[in-house]
């Protein structure tokens, strides 16, 4: 496992190469050329230069040893950098994902030790044009080549799209049919039989190459089946989802307070009606405040999957991945078209950053699983438990925070326990009613679960950097007293989300007669949830000041 002090040179090294050799500048006319700068993804991958790649290689094959939590944090800051280029990275931590989780001794000492060794690139090929991201449906076929009865190798027959580093890569893991099911298969570039197409044009991340792959009779030795089993590779890429989608949680909230960290200095500068926009609440209060909370509410259960993760006891996590990609990657595009209009005209145009960051922002809520995807994902593992527990499960969770609040009464907690014994009551009349049979209602649910689970989390992460035990690689952008005010105005979003839209979804499908229409609202704990709402002008205020470092600023005056 990296140390934070290895963790924070890692980060320090990407910063500076960054500011060489990555000015909004240079980053602007790439976009424009529509264009992968192929030799720095390829220097950043050299393990001469920056090696990034040996993050995620474990240290028995000459890497880092890298846990989610140190590969969150790096993904963050290359998505501040660039999302187009922290795709190019992503793409061989995540094509190398089937080879970690799959692969024999021997092909994973082949594999992981030339990228670690080499830098090479790598892409992951597993959606097709007519399946998208259903692996289950399939279509490329891998046949085998028999020898004496024996498996010799296999011949890969189908088409890939959307591929990331489609076009550079060195090598591709490839989902493919066997006659006993999907597998994965390794496919080098030079294979004969093996094209891809030229670059597609993308409507952002245009710094990174994306490209469909096609497959005529390819063959490949039977060593390159991954696992040396075949119909392992829908559970072999299902083992890393959770990991897998908290990097693209992290994209989320590093291109997120990327354009944040250009509109709040914007703002700082632009005079309108004898004073700058920083010190409107008409304007920090809607652009600014309300997406910062957001995102460090996603922070929040990003960084607790994360050790979670690497705990290692946790199973895969395959929801609670979808949570924290669902609530980062949505916070970070309502962040990036916040600053659009926080900017005005100039954020409209090429010449500035947001714009381009609102455009590549945009993919994080489609790759990995698009939101509705992770909206399914959530609801229908949280429905089983609500079922198991006889609607039970939120309740029990609501209690732990209203225990939290009896020790930290400072964070939110009890607006968030109100926040979980509503969802619990909603849940439950969805069951009575059958609502569920609604697709629609099904997914509004996973968005309600996803807010609900996140006030607690950034609950407890406030009462835990109260008490100084925040884990060491934390981000520390915001102290206690802030953390705590954003935990507070969150708690109240999610309450107040999850009670009216409760009430709008299950009045709407017919869940609750007019007679018990007063019944239910009751059981959502409304009354509370709109006293709760106290303070969160004056919450919102102080937010603002620590994000334009007024308390700083003020004192310096002072002195």
């Amino acid at each position: 496992m990296i140390t934070p002090k290895t963790l924070k040179l890692s980060l320090n090294s990407l910063r500076d190469f960054a500011k060489k050799k990555l000015p909004d500048e240079t980053l602007i006319e790439l976009d424009e050329r529509d264009e992968c700068p192929v030799e720095i993804v390829r220097h950043m991958c050299d393990p001469n230069k920056l090696g990034i790649q040996l993050l995620f290689i474990p240290e028995e094959f000459g890497g880092m040893g890298g846990g989610a939590f140190d590969v969150y944090c790096i993904c963050e800051e290359m998505a501040h950098i660039d999302l187009g280029i922290a795709t190019a990275v992503l793409a061989t931590f995540l094509g190398s994902d089937p080879i970690t989780v799959g692969a024999t001794p021997e092909q994973k000492k082949l594999w992981l030790s030339r990228i670690a060794d080499e830098g090479l690139l790598f892409a992951y090929g597993a959606t097709e044009p007519e399946a998208g991201s259903d692996l289950g449906s399939l279509r490329t076929t891998a046949d085998r080549v028999l020898k004496d009865d024996r498996i010799v190798g296999y011949k890969i027959n189908g088409n890939k799209q959307w591929i990331s580093n489609g076009g550079i890569a060195d090598v591709y893991t490839v989902l493919a049919n066997t006659p006993a099911g999907p597998s994965w298969f390794v496919v080098e570039k030079d294979a004969k039989g093996f094209s891809h197409d030229a670059p597609e044009d993308k409507h952002g991340i245009r710094l990174s190459n994306t490209a469909a792959l096609a497959f005529s009779d390819v063959y490949v030795d039977a060593d390159r089946l991954l696992g040396g089993v075949e119909g392992q590779g829908l559970l072999q890429a299902q083992a890393v989802f959770g990991y897998t989608r908290l990097m693209v949680a992290a994209f989320g909230l590093g291109a997120g307070w990327a354009a944040l960290d250009r509109a709040i200095p914007y703002s700082t500068k632009r005079i309108q009606a004898g004073g700058p926009l920083s010190e409107k609440q008409g304007y920090t209060h809607k652009l600014i405040v309300p997406h910062a909370v957001r995102l460090e509410a996603a922070r929040s259960y990003i960084e607790e999957t994360a050790e979670r993760i690497d705990a290692g006891n946790e199973g895969s996590l395959n929801t609670e991945g979808a949570i924290a990609k669902y609530m980062a990657t949505e916070a970070g595009n309502a962040a990036a078209e916040a600053s659009i209009q926080a900017l005005g005209g100039y954020g409209y145009t090429h010449e500035y950053m947001v714009e381009k960051i609102s455009r590549d922002v945009r993919i994080t809520i489609i790759y990995e699983g698009t939101s509705e995807i992770m909206e399914m994902t959530i609801s229908r593992d949280r429905w089983q438990l609500h079922l198991k527990t006889r609607g039970q499960y939120y309740h029990d969770d609501a209690r732990k925070f209203e225990a939290l609040h009896a020790q930290h009464p400072e964070v939110g907690a009890d607006t968030a326990a109100l926040a979980l014994h509503a969802l619990a009551a909603v849940m439950e009349k969805a069951r009575v009613g059958r609502l569920t049979r609604y697709q629609h209602i099904l997914l509004r649910l996973g968005e309600l679960i996803a807010y609900a689970e996140c006030a607690g989390s950034l609950s407890y992460r406030a009462a835990s950097m109260a008490d100084g035990k925040l884990t060491e690689k934390a981000s520390r952008r915001f102290d206690p007293v802030a953390l705590a005010a954003m935990s507070r105005v969150f708690a109240r979003e999610a309450a107040l989300k999850v009670a009216q839209e409760g009430v709008r979804l299950v009045v709407g499908a017919g869940g609750v007669t007019d007679a018990g229409l007063t019944a239910f609202e009751t059981s959502l704990g409304l009354p509370a949830i709109h006293r709760a709402q106290a303070g969160l002008i004056s919450d919102m205020d102080s937010i603002a000041d620590a994000l334009y470092n007024r308390a700083a600023k003020q004192m310096q005056k002072v002195a």
